[in-house]
């Protein structure tokens, strides 16, 4: 299942996200783990410190480059001190790629407004696929509404049954961007259900929520031996 952004790219609706997965070979084998087992969207961030490893991960999976859409995230420092274009190309450097299908900036931090118009420049020069932001509230999304050309593709929430965000998601649908979950299973309560015997049961249900009444959902699941 795939979700069509607002640029023409197919992103897939299930993925990985190693926010929470230690610096080193636990993140490489999470991510050659989880395309063994048919993920093809891996999220990482600068801030995650383990852009390196998950470009190793893809490096020695069997999986093509072209066939694996990957997102990673720029961090506040770099919004702050306007140093998208150099962030970047650290990112690309430490993935050991060409460029990214996804660029988010990853919050809303002092002088968003400008780092989007840098996004909106690499996007231009086709040096990534497609850009969004993470942890946007409708008033951010207005302000950049207001000042820019190009409207988000992406804007990655926390959302899950007791979190809904309802009415963010409702804003960004009706203007065509993709709304996509971490945390979908609930934070600490995944964790705790993940030690009773009806956790792949409860997994099963959190995602047909999340798939069927929000639609646009990124799974994120941090241990590669629950993949």
């Amino acid at each position: 299942m795939e979700f069509t952004l607002n640029t023409g790219k197919k992103m897939p609706a299930v993925g990985l996200g190693v926010w929470q997965t230690a610096k080193g070979e636990e993140t490489v084998e999470a991510v050659k783990s989880a395309l063994r087992a048919g993920y093809r969207h891996i999220d990482t961030a600068m801030i995650y410190r383990n852009e390196a490893e998950v470009g190793q991960g893809i490096a020695q999976s069997d999986v093509n480059r072209d066939d694996i859409f990957v997102t990673t995230k720029l961090w506040n420092e770099d919004v702050r001190n306007r140093t998208v274009a150099q962030a970047y190309q650290t990112s690309l450097d430490l993935l050991g790629l060409d460029s990214v299908d996804l660029y988010l900036i990853h919050w809303a931090a002092e002088g968003y407004q400008e780092a989007w118009l840098e996004l909106e420049k690499l996007y231009d020069a086709k040096k990534v696929g497609a850009i969004g932001v993470s942890n946007f509230q409708i008033h951010h999304l207005q302000e950049i509404e207001r000042n820019s050309t190009i409207t988000p593709a992406v804007n990655q929430i926390e959302s899950h049954p007791y979190l809904a965000n309802q009415e963010l998601i409702d804003y960004c649908q009706e203007r065509g961007i993709v709304v996509t979950a971490y945390m979908p299973l609930g934070g600490s309560f995944a964790r705790d259900v993940a030690r009773s015997v009806i956790s792949v049961i409860c997994c099963k249900v959190f995602i047909k929520v999340h798939l069927d009444c929000f639609q646009e959902a990124f799974f994120s699941f941090w241990r590669y031996d629950k993949i």
